[in-house]
């Protein structure tokens, strides 16, 4: 989950007490009561902190003891997993549910999330970007818990030994891939080109780091059909076709990216920065070797798509002033900062990406904020799991040369406008 996804894939942490008040507007948390234990949906835990934290509130709220639920670590078959749960209706067994951030607007059309009070949360204390992710036809329907915005991580030892800067453009990016890295007997770039949520990320971000668009800002007009969307989708086919991209690449997701990288196969890949943690930790075969930088475009440096996750209560939660306890405790200041501190992933607070010590710890911060300052969200639309699995299928097999980036874009098109005509 982008956390994405993945990215894209971001995890709850829980750590200190934050109440507030509750808005009893219609259709909104009322703090008339509703509390009570809760539970809490969310991807597989990845980086494996999720157990220590998760007593923190149990200890300090018995009354609201939360049980969690760990779907895969798949954004998709997550995805799968809570719709299938939701449209049970008040057989729901999920209270709150961290989503990834383009599942909002989906959600919140369908009636499976409820409305929330703005005043309740800090919203603005959260980096300005990701607060837009978490509302739908004007209202807040969700709260940023985690953001993310997707780096170039790269052997800094080999680039040193090159005399070569890290790459700002495609055209140097390219160049490297092609000559650097058969030096060392690695493979040039990779990122997640599976078929999955995770190309969908990779191909709208070369898409917008050309220039261009898949849909219009509200969804409702089909925009991909341009110059600026067959150079980015021909970057990546051209990187298979000519070999400085592996073919191995095709099957790889976050944590089989991350691998190859860490085992020190690839000079460059494409991943959130949990996998530049990862790859540094005590232990890694490429630990102190790693940089990252903003990803690459054809002119300098290019967009990111916007991941993260948000964290929203169930219209049929069994006790929705708990849930929204809950989500106002998650995003204070302190558990942000256990966000980055214990599960190496992005806070929304931001305050934390200027802080000395976490950066004197986490030295890719600056660069993430850059990043996700910068960064674009995934198309905005109801039926965002339909455009997803037109982008992916699309953009792989131009990836497997099955057909041209020109076709791919206007078969891309026609099939989006479809889905936007149902």
């Amino acid at each position: 989950m982008r956390w994405t996804k993945a990215a894209g894939r971001c995890l709850l942490v829980l750590g200190v007490v934050l109440t507030g008040c509750v808005s009893s507007n219609e259709g909104e948390t009322d703090g008339g009561g509703g509390r009570g234990p809760l539970t809490l949906a969310t991807a597989g835990d990845l980086t494996g902190y999720l157990g220590t934290v998760l007593d923190g509130w149990n200890r300090t709220h018995p009354g609201e003891r939360v049980t969690l639920v760990e779907l895969p670590d798949s954004a998709d078959e997550t995805h799968a997993q809570m719709v299938t749960d939701l449209r049970g209706g008040d057989r729901s067994r999920f209270d709150v549910l961290n989503i990834d951030v383009t599942w909002t607007s989906e959600f919140a059309a369908a009636g499976w999330i409820r409305p929330l009070a703005e005043d309740r949360f800090p919203l603005e204390s959260f980096l300005e970007p990701v607060v837009e992710t978490a509302k739908y036809d004007g209202r807040l329907y969700a709260v940023p818990y985690v953001t993310n915005a997707g780096l170039l991580l790269y052997r800094k030892d080999i680039l040193a030994k090159e005399g070569a800067p890290p790459p700002t453009t495609w055209a140097e990016l390219e160049q490297d891939a092609k000559t650097i890295a058969p030096k060392y007997g690695l493979d040039g770039y990779a990122g997640q080109f599976l078929p999955y949520e995770g190309l969908t990320v990779n191909a709208a971000e070369t898409v917008y780091s050309a220039g261009g668009t898949i849909l219009g800002d509200e969804g409702d007009r089909v925009t991909v059909n341009s110059a600026a969307a067959r150079q980015g989708i021909d970057f990546l086919a051209r990187g298979v076709r000519e070999g400085w991209i592996p073919k191995a690449a095709l099957s790889y997701k976050e944590e089989e990216s991350k691998q190859a990288f860490q085992d020190g196969r690839l000079l460059f890949l494409r991943n959130w920065p949990y996998a530049y943690a990862v790859a540094s930790a005590p232990g890694s075969p490429v630990a102190g070797k790693v940089g990252a930088v903003r990803l690459p475009g054809p002119d300098g440096p290019g967009t990111s798509v916007l991941g993260g996750s948000d964290l929203a209560v169930n219209t049929h939660a069994r006790h929705p002033d708990s849930a929204a306890r809950l989500i106002a405790y998650l995003t204070s200041e302190q558990v942000q900062r256990q966000v980055l501190t214990l599960g190496a992933l992005p806070p929304v607070r931001a305050a934390l990406y200027t802080d000395p010590d976490l950066v004197r710890r986490f030295p890719y911060l600056p660069t993430l904020r850059s990043s996700v300052l910068s960064a674009a969200p995934r198309p905005k639309s109801p039926r965002y799991d339909q455009v997803s699995l037109v982008v992916q299928a699309v953009v792989h097999d131009a990836m497997t040369g099955h057909e041209s980036s020109d076709a791919a874009v206007r078969r891309l098109a026609a099939e989006l406008a479809a889905i936007q005509g149902r």
